[in-house]
């Protein structure tokens, strides 16, 4: 029997605001343990609670890149459930009206030479507050509550459980992961637990339609792990059922080292949660005034950005995908194609060149050298046959990253690097080659077509590689003919 998987995923990731959602404390990773705290975060009798609003603009600024229909009357709710590190006892999030509603997440996967695009349902978008961190000393003896995070806003994104292979689920997160990093409302770091996701997953038989018994895998705290964890799962499940037991629904967790799930708790169904609104908020109603201010400040994001590289500067897709691959990435390539109309070589010199000394050097596109005008410079030194890409590339780059403030045109002059394209000197040279290899010549009439290569080294090394490669083969098939 074969088996369909079924996946959903509920990412969640902690705003980048200055302080939490309902309280002033800072709102800053990597704080000494319980600083980032006030009688609001402990839960101290009679304290209430404040909205943050940069908050509340930040889930909206999701909403509207992932196309989501905005809520405009929200409402808080109390999710009653035992949390040890969130000193209230309770989760203040929002349960049946969400800020944002319906929406897609557009991923593309790569189909042969070129990306298949698959837009991926979102179910909704929910403020909530985090909760604090439980660090265990290792031996089980004792656990020590950090209530720093206790607070920190979030934005819930909740998945249709539209996904059917653990890269589709990988795309999905790399995609919010560059989303929120685009809008700048997340720093989308997984490792330090800014964006984590629950992965939901279910089996059943291939072409029917009910959905199998889920199971959700708690804290995946990277793509690689989430992708392990549900090839993993699958497995597991098919296991199950083929030998006769069934899926409970329950929540795992995923030892990565071991590469295997295992069981955490039986899962809990919303009626454990006891929600009912929220006493100690206000509702909060968004006005089109609102709205329209921060639709006016949206930037332009990753899929539209591919759709302008592909279609409008005509590059290839799989040097967009790697361009939109972050911000800054983009930023500078417009910034690039801002100064030439050369858009396909500087996406080749983003993709091949830049990118490989960045990756080699371990640095970002913000900590590299050479401006983008600097790039251009090289760029229209190829682009009007005075060096050789070769020498670009090869020479005059690293050059360029020695010498930051010297010109791409004087550094090629100093270092011998400008190109020999004048027709007459050319021709000398030719002759002196052809003439110097009269029974190369002869080979080469009779058939073996091959030699030109042969001359044009000549000619390379009698002008000590100053030659234009593709003058010298016009000029050379001339002389030969």
């Amino acid at each position: 029997m074969k088996y369909e998987i079924v996946i959903g995923l509920e990412v969640h990731c902690q705003l980048a605001t200055e302080s939490k959602i309902f309280a002033s404390d800072t709102n800053q990773f990597g704080s000494e343990p319980n600083t980032n705290i006030s009688v609001i975060t402990l839960g101290h009798p009679g304290v209430l609670p404040k909205l943050n609003k940069k908050a509340v603009e930040y889930a909206i600024r999701m909403g509207l890149a992932c196309g989501c229909e905005i809520n405009r009357n929200n409402y808080f709710d109390r999710k009653n459930y035992f949390y040890p590190d969130l000193p209230k006892g309770y989760q203040v999030s929002q349960d049946k009206y969400p800020i944002c509603k319906g929406g897609e997440i557009k991923i593309r996967l790569k189909d042969g030479k070129t990306f298949k695009e698959r837009a991926l349902e979102l179910h909704h978008i929910h403020l909530e507050e985090d909760a604090g961190k439980s660090v265990h000393d290792g031996s089980d003896a004792f656990t020590l509550l950090d209530y720093n995070r206790a607070g920190t806003p979030l934005v819930e994104i909740v998945s249709e459980p539209c996904m059917r292979s653990p890269e589709e689920a990988g795309a999905y997160l790399t995609e919010i992961r560059k989303i929120v990093r685009y809008l700048g409302i997340c720093d989308g770091n997984m490792e330090e637990g800014s964006m984590r996701a629950d992965l939901n997953i279910s089996i059943r038989e291939e072409g029917t339609t009910e959905f199998g018994t889920k199971v959700e895998i708690k804290n995946m705290n990277s793509i690689r792990n989430l992708q392990h964890a549900a090839e993993y799962e699958y497995k597991r499940q098919v296991a199950l059922l083929e030998s006769g037991g069934k899926v409970i629904q329950e929540t795992r967790m995923f030892d990565a080292d071991k590469g295997q799930t295992y069981s955490m708790r039986v899962k809990e169904t919303m009626n454990d949660y006891r929600y009912f609104p929220e006493p100690d908020l206000a509702p909060l109603r968004i006005s089109d005034e609102w709205m329209n201010e921060i639709k006016s400040k949206m930037p332009a994001l990753p899929s539209e950005l591919f759709e302008k590289f592909t279609k409008e500067f005509g590059i290839l897709e799989e040097h967009a995908v790697t361009i939109t691959d972050s911000k800054e990435m983009a930023d500078y390539y417009l910034e690039v194609c801002k100064l030439t109309q050369n858009y396909k070589a500087a996406s080749n010199w983003l993709t091949s060149t830049i990118r490989g000394y960045l990756n080699e050097n371990n640095l970002e596109i913000t900590e590299f050298s050479l401006k983008p005008s600097q790039l251009v410079e090289i760029i229209s030194l190829v682009d009007e046959n005075k060096i050789s890409s070769s020498a670009a590339a090869q020479k005059l780059f690293p050059l360029m990253l020695e010498n930051p403030s010297v010109s791409a045109l004087k550094l090629a002059e100093s270092n011998n690097l400008i190109q020999e394209s004048n027709t007459d000197t050319l021709q000398a040279l030719i002759n002196e080659v052809l003439a110097a290899n009269e029974a190369k010549v002869k080979e080469y009439k009779s058939g073996k077509k091959g030699l030109l290569g042969m001359f044009v080294g000549e000619v390379m090394k009698k002008s000590k590689g100053s030659a234009d490669p593709k003058r010298t083969n016009e000029l050379l098939m001339k002389a030969l003919s």
